[in-house]
Parts: C-alpha cells; structure tokens; sequence
C-alpha cells in the first residue's frame, strides 16, 4: 500500500507561482468551475460594482487567497472555507480568462 499526499500542487498557467494546497480544496475549486459566471461571481467576490478586465484581478485575488491559506494553517476560527474555495474558483477562471487564445484556422 502507497501513502498519497493530501496536498497537490497546482500550477493554473506558466509564469505565475506554484500553488501547494490541500486536494480537496482544489477538487472542489474544479468542480465549481462549472458554475462559474465571471461577471455574477467576480464582482460579488470582489465586491465592486464593475467586473474588471481578464487578468487585471489575479493579484487581488492571489493575495487574498494567500491569507486565508495562512489563516487555514493556523486553524484560526475566522477562516472562510466558502470564501477560501470561492476565491480559487476565481483564480483559475481568471487565469483561464486572461491566457493568450491560439487563433483560428480560418486567420491562418
């Protein structure tokens, strides 16, 4: 029998930092993908009233996801799991949003 970590990292686009977090908050942050509707979630998320540009809200999101991850290895009582969870959606989606699209065929 094999012992399987329960912390993967993950490394959502070339060029930004490795992430180490637990395998069940990454899964979950997967599957909510589905449900993701950038300009309901991302402005609720970031509480503002205009969605930002693609990209233009990765460090935000970052940094606040970085403190509550620090909250999380603490084990304070303040920590989030939804907000924690929600806000890795966020990151993915949005390094997904501001990736460099390959041009079709047709413009070839």
């Amino acid at each position: 029998m094999t012992m399987m970590s329960n912390v993967i990292a993950f490394q959502p686009r070339l060029g930004q930092p490795q992430m180490r977090r637990p395998r069940l908050l990454v899964r979950a942050a997967r599957a909510g993908l589905a449900g993701w509707n950038r300009r309901r979630d991302l402005r609720r998320l970031l509480k503002c009233d205009e969605t930002p540009l693609a990209g233009a809200a990765l460090a935000r999101l970052r940094a606040e996801e970085e403190q509550l991850d620090t909250i999380r290895r603490e084990g304070r009582a303040d920590y989030d799991v939804h907000r924690h969870i929600m806000l890795l959606i966020a990151i993915l989606a949005e390094t997904a949003e501001a990736a460099p699209r390959p041009l079709p065929a047709t413009c070839l």
